[in-house]
Parts: structure tokens; C-alpha cells; sequence
């Protein structure tokens, strides 16, 4: 059984079940599900709480399932908290888990509740015989992470939750928007912001003057958050998650090479239409999923051959320079290189024509990318 993580408390007030699994790589979501879950398990008796930490394929899952069912000197009913770190319980494991999963089935459930914490999982591991004993045995809890779209209104319900709120309208929005800017990517220093601003003001309404003086400035970038940002053609946005990935210290070829492999799928999955393939199987076939499909249909009809081209050509001169070698018509520096190298492709996303200044005659005449 699945239940989403804002579901997870009225799930629990309806009654507890026996054995819980959370997956996901949000820390405060992860710590948050788990506490309501310990929560409701005190709440209901289970007084004694083990915990079980899977660091190695050396671990003894013998003594986990010998441990679940022996009897407790001090509480008829526990809890066992199971962490599996990695995600990947290997074959030993992956037989004790089925079975502690036909344990649960069995009775155990009701004088032992357990809490299975993973990272998150891909699909291959969700359908695995273990998560999928696990899942039928209980309740799994998928932790996504949230998006800079939903950030605001959850910046917004958190406030609300401590009694504080942004002023109403454009003015409260810009506010919302403001903070969101400076934790995205970091929800639980999100939440450490939002704890700040109920010990430094009274409950009431947050002037963006008191938000801008309070919040830090502790966004967190993802690499593949920043390409999805420039096919979004969210310029100022990717601009700006691409000066936060230099200041973390990411390596400016890791970059390049996740823009330069948005450019050259492109370039395959324009050239398959054009030769009459179907736009959804071009995308399957060039592993374009989830997110990045929807944005590949949105701006393919924006991105002529023309332009194309010289994106590869640009990409090239970018490879270059972000390994060292230098190119006449082009910032020395690899990280104002892929500015570059980004505008030039997130503004034709964006919708914005124009005059490009950006491709110069010397790029033109380097052989492009190998597709």
C-alpha cells in the first residue's frame, strides 16, 4: 500500500500498521514521516524502540529476525527501525526481507511495529521481490523531493503552521519567491530559515524587508535541476543555479557535459523526426524521460536546424576551454564559457529571438560534436 507523505499523518490517525517503509533522498521529509511514524508507534504502547543500521554485506540478518520475534523484558510491544542506507540489501538480505515481510503477514505486526528507511529507489528496486514484499506487507512512503515550482506555497504552509504569513497579493508572491531563491535545493536548511523567522518575529505578517534580513542565501544546485531550468528557458533561474554550482566547487566539465548531452539529444531526436519517426519513440530511443520529455516536445519546434548547429558548434569550442584550451573568440574562463553556452541555448527556450551574438564566425568553422 502506498501513501503519499502529505497523507502519511491521517493515514496514522486512522490506525497503526505493522511495518512502514520510507523512501527518499529529502532528509527533512525522510526525518519527518519517520517521527510521526515513532510517534504513533509510542502513542500505541510500542515503548522499546531497536535499531538496526544495514552498513555492509557483512551485516547478520539473522539477528534482526531472530530479534523481532524474541520477547521484550520491558514492553510487550516494540518498534524496529530498520536502516538500509545504500538501498541495496543484497542477496542475503534481499531473502530476509521477504521473509521478516511474511513475518509481518503472519502476526508479527501486531506486537511489532517496524520503520524500513531507504534513499531513494529507482524503478528497477521498487519492483524488486523484497521492496515489493515489503510494499504489500504495509505502507510505503515516497519522498519527493519539492520542486522550485511548489517551493513557495510550502515556504507559505510552514509560516502558516508557526502563525506567520507574507502580506497578500504581488507584494507577498515577490516575497515568497525572494526566499524560495535562497533555499532551493536545501529543504532542511529551508526549515531552519523558517524556524528563524518565528524566533526573530512575533506571529503575524513578515514584511519582505524583515524575510530579506533573516533568510541566508543557502540554495543547494543539482546539475541536472540547472539543464532542466535551461530547457524551461528560465534564464534567470539557471543563471543563477549555474553561479551556485561554481561556488560550490562542481566541476565546470561535469557541466558541460550534462549541457552538451541536452544539445546533442537535440540534435538526434530533431534529425529522427525530420526523417519521419514518431516524436515519442525518437525520445525513447534517445532515453529521454520523465521531465525532460515534456520539455524536449515543448522546445524542439523552437530550435530550427540552424540553430542547432550552432549550439554543437558551441558545445565544442565549451569543451575545450572547460579542459584548458583556450579559443580567441571566447572567455578564457570555463565558467563564463558556459554562461555563454547556456544563454545561448536557454534563450532560444525561452521563446526570445533576436540577433545572437553569442555564436561568432571562428566557432562556425570547427567541425561540431560527434552526435
Amino acid at each position: 500500500m502506498q501513501v503519499r507523505f502529505d497523507q502519511l499523518v491521517a493515514h496514522l490517525r486512522q490506525g497503526l500498521r505493522g511495518l512502514y517503509v520510507v523512501h527518499g533522498d529529502e532528509p527533512l521529509q525522510v526525518q519527518e514521516a519517520g517521527d510521526a511514524i515513532r510517534a504513533a508507534a509510542r502513542a500505541a504502547g510500542h515503548g522499546e524502540r531497536s535499531v538496526y543500521t544495514v552498513a555492509g554485506p557483512g551485516f547478520d540478518w539473522s539477528e534482526l529476525l531472530a530479534g523481532a520475534q524474541a520477547l521484550s523484558l520491558f514492553s510487550a510491544r516494540r518498534l524496529v527501525e530498520i536502516r538500509i542506507p545504500s538501498g541495496k540489501p543484497g542477496k542475503d538480505g534481499s531473502e530476509a526481507l521477504q521473509r521478516y515481510a511474511q513475518a509481518v503477514a503472519g502476526g508479527l505486526g501486531e506486537e511489532v511495529v517496524t520503520l524500513v528507511i531507504l534513499p531513494r529507489l529507482d524503478k528497477a528496486t521498487q519492483a524488486s521481490a523484497w521492496f515489493s514484499a515489503l510494499d504489500a506487507a504495509g505502507v510505503s512512503v515516497r519522498i519527493d523531493p519539492i520542486d522550485r515550482k511548489a517551493l513557495p506555497q510550502w515556504i507559505a504552509q510552514r509560516l502558516a503552521a508557526q502563525g506567520q504569513r507574507v502580506q497578500a497579493g504581488e507584494a507577498g508572491q515577490r516575497t515568497l519567491a525572494f526566499f524560495a531563491d535562497r533555499v532551493e535545493g536545501n529543504l532542511l536548511a529551508a526549515h531552519q530559515e523558517i524556524q528563524k523567522l518565528g524566533l526573530l518575529y512575533p506571529e503575524g505578517e513578515l514584511s519582505f524587508e524583515q524575510v530579506e534580513a533573516a533568510v541566508l542565501n543557502v540554495a543547494r544546485y543539482d546539475v541536472y535541476k540547472f539543464t532542466e531550468a535551461v530547457l524551461a528557458g528560465q534564464v534567470a533561474r539557471a543563471l543563477r543555479m549555474l553561479d551556485g554550482l561554481q561556488a560550490e566547487g562542481e566541476a565546470a566539465v561535469l557541466v558541460h557535459w550534462t549541457l552538451a548531452e541536452d544539445i546533442r539529444a537535440l540534435k538526434r531526436v530533431k534529425d529522427a523526426t525530420a526523417a519521419g519517426r514518431p516524436l515519442p519513440m525518437a525520445l525513447r530511443e534517445n532515453r529521454v524521460w520523465g521531465v525532460k520529455e515534456k520539455l524536449y516536445e515543448r522546445v524542439l519546434p523552437r530550435l530550427p536546424d540552424t540553430v542547432l548547429h550552432g549550439l554543437l558548434q558551441a558545445a565544442q569550442v565549451c569543451d575545450g576551454l572547460v579542459k584548458g584550451l583556450p579559443h580567441p573568440d571566447w572567455p578564457a574562463d570555463p565558467w563564463q564559457a558556459l554562461r555563454r553556452l547556456t544563454l545561448m541555448l536557454a534563450e532560444p527556450c525561452a521563446g526570445i529571438t533576436g540577433p545572437a551574438p553569442l555564436v561568432l564566425p571562428r566557432c562556425l568553422a570547427l567541425k561540431p560534436l560527434a552526435q
